[in-house]
């Protein structure tokens, strides 16, 4: 476990443990930091994160919806795949997991935010980039859950059909909570046909 005295510290070490993560290094748990503190500081990192990504198209000019509605969609799903962990961890007899699990997900999805983000300023949105995130975003998930809360194949294979099922359901809420306006339901057809 590591232990840190400022918040450079955490988001260089916690740099370090995402990046063992998607290289499966054995050595990455090593370098989150499990305690309460690490703990705040984890949730302060997806909390900033997440509200940088939801204002970066506004102050950029793009077209983009609500800023409230990309962080309530990010809070409903957030919400639901931690949910549907926690029920996970809990048949499993777990739930000392969950902590760790707290903090290395919200460290991953800062970084790969930041780097998502920073490949769409450079033009890199094409199909490509996409699945390279999104099989970046598996890799790291997996390595999560075998590296830092330590799980058999079949417990880590349960988890993220949980978690899978948990984000789906929150889609579902989001769409009957937070609906497309007609003008982003009009882009969404245009980019369909």
């Amino acid at each position: 476990m590591a232990s840190t005295t400022s918040i450079i510290d955490d988001i260089r070490l916690a740099a370090r443990g995402v990046a063992g993560l998607i290289v499966g290094d054995r050595k990455a748990a090593g370098y989150f930091d499990f305690s309460d503190r690490g703990l705040v500081t984890s949730f302060i990192a997806f909390l900033v994160v997440t509200a940088a990504n939801a204002a970066l198209p506004k102050l950029l000019g793009m077209e983009s919806g609500p800023i409230f509605r990309s962080i309530a969609m990010v809070a409903i799903l957030f919400v639901f795949q931690i949910g549907f962990t926690v029920i996970v961890l809990r048949q499993l007899k777990r739930l000392d997991g969950l902590v760790p699990y707290l903090v290395a997900d919200n460290w991953a999805t800062f970084f790969i935010t930041i780097g998502s983000t920073l490949l769409a300023l450079a033009g890199l949105t094409g199909d490509v980039a996409i699945i390279a995130i999104g099989l970046a975003v598996i890799i790291v998930e997996i390595n999560i859950a075998r590296l830092i809360v330590t799980l058999s194949p079949l417990q880590i294979a349960m988890l993220l059909i949980a978690q899978l099922v948990g984000v789906s359901i929150g889609l579902l809420v989001v769409g009957m909570v937070l609906p497309l306006s007609p003008a982003e339901q009009a882009a969404l057809q245009s980019l369909a046909g």
